[in-house]
């Protein structure tokens, strides 16, 4: 259950209880599994079940599921621009800093969305278009956002959306990634060691503490973004992040 904001309004914050609940369950839950994780009594889930229906926000399957409705994705939306023009002059402050070309991602239905990005002066660049979607175990900011979550829960995003490999230094096994993932979380970043386009080479970190899953990073072509780079990348990161979390976590 969400966290009960003091003096909000108790509809309210069990309208939004319900919505978190439906998305942490994967987007669609029955009437008794909503019931057996809320203290809310059945008829007040259904009445607010029913209202949610009403206005789009939810949707009834023919199975009797709920699920979330097409209303939900036009908020989504608006708060993802939000969210890509808020960390915008980070951004900018990472190019300026080590010339190359920086970008924000966030998780979504189990695969990564490029939500904003600062392009590097250089005329040979990484290039990634803004919405544009992407597998979780072959980019650095897949890998960061992955890092942050348990094993189980990783192998049933994988479960679902598999491991193609686009290039040969792809990782390919569950077994390899979750390896991986280990040795991210004791460093605090990730590298995409040309997992998702040769000759570009990726460090990535995730934003600590911010309200959905985001991480940033910077990237360009191996023959620049080396072992120095890193020793420069890697503290700017960290600071990025850091400012971007304290933006978005401000009261």
């Amino acid at each position: 259950m969400a966290v009960k904001a003091s003096g909000g309004v108790q509809s309210v914050e069990r309208v939004f209880d319900l919505l978190e609940l439906i998305t942490d369950a994967g987007g669609n839950v029955t009437l008794s599994e909503l019931s057996a994780s809320t203290d809310l009594p059945l008829p007040t889930i259904h009445r607010l079940l029913r209202t949610l229906v009403t206005l789009g926000y939810i949707r009834q399957l023919p199975s009797r599921r709920y699920a979330l409705g097409p209303r939900l994705i036009r908020l989504g939306e608006g708060a993802t621009k939000q969210l890509g023009a808020l960390a915008q002059p980070q951004l900018k402050t990472l190019v300026d800093e080590l010339g190359e070309t920086a970008n924000m991602a966030v998780l979504d239905d189990d695969m990564v969305i490029y939500i904003a990005q600062v392009p590097s002066p250089h005329s040979m660049r990484m290039f990634t278009e803004v919405g544009r979607r992407a597998h979780t175990h072959d980019t650095g900011v897949g890998k960061a956002l992955l890092a942050q979550l348990d094993d189980d829960t990783v192998r049933s995003i994988i479960a679902r959306q598999g491991m193609p490999r686009p290039t040969s230094y792809s990782l390919g096994t569950i077994d390899e990634l979750l390896a991986d993932l280990a040795r991210i979380r004791e460093r605090g970043y990730s590298i995409d060691e040309q997992e998702q386009e040769l000759g570009v080479r990726c460090f990535a970190m995730a934003v600590p503490d911010s309200p959905t899953p985001t991480a940033i990073s910077v990237s360009g072509p191996v023959s620049r973004v080396d072992s120095a780079f890193a020793d420069r990348a890697i503290p700017e990161l960290r600071r990025a992040a850091r400012v971007i979390s304290g933006e978005l976590n401000r009261n």
